[in-house]
């Protein structure tokens, strides 16, 4: 039962990080405008997300706009789309596959060795996932830090993290802890037993 426990654990935590993927991928603030340097303007805060931009005044009020059209985007956020949505995509067919091969549930229970290898495709898939989403969050994460960090860059069009690369950060971590967590509860190999001696009298 050792191998149920640690496939719950890492089925539970994949599961987590699949939300969070799903939270950061629709949350606006993927950056947000910057006030170092000699950028006092406060009144309004801006922010930009994969699907749409919004501004935030002081006085509370919050203005957001789609993006027009997929083709004016920039390179780096039509794949950091890319990667974010086949994430959430691996992380549904592996779902799927898990739980037809964890040792929870009852599929497949009557071929205990073809199950444990489908809960380990289940965990190889959620790694997988993983790392996709962990490329796209720290991708568009150095693009910030490299755009801040360009003297050429107008300290009025200077970006910080937003809280969605935080999201995203975390739950990919989940998904590759519960992926590898699924991985490790690999088939047991039967160790082979040394045939008694005979006795020749």
């Amino acid at each position: 039962m050792a191998n149920a426990g640690i496939q719950l654990l890492g089925f539970t935590l994949a599961f987590l990080g699949f939300l969070g993927t799903i939270a950061c991928t629709i949350m606006v603030e993927w950056k947000a405008s910057s006030y170092a340097g000699d950028n006092i303007i406060t009144a309004q805060a801006m922010y930009e997300g994969l699907w749409q931009s919004c501004v935030s005044q002081s006085t509370g009020q919050i203005q957001c706009k789609v993006y027009d059209s997929i083709l004016q985007l920039p390179a780096m956020v039509q794949a950091t789309r890319g990667l974010m949505v086949s994430s959430i995509l691996l992380c549904c067919i592996s779902m799927m596959v898990a739980v037809f091969g964890m040792k929870c549930t009852t599929c497949m229970a009557d071929v205990p060795a073809v199950k444990d290898k489908v809960a380990l495709a289940g965990g190889v898939i959620f790694i997988i996932a993983g790392v996709l989403a962990l490329v796209g969050t720290s991708w568009y994460g150095h693009r910030i830090a490299q755009d801040f960090n360009n003297p050429f860059t107008p300290t009025n069009s200077r970006y910080e993290f937003g809280k969605a690369l935080y999201v995203g950060w975390a739950a990919a971590m989940l998904i590759l802890i519960g992926g590898g967590f699924l991985s490790c509860s690999c088939p047991e190999k039967d160790t082979p037993r040394l045939a008694a001696p005979k006795n020749y009298v």
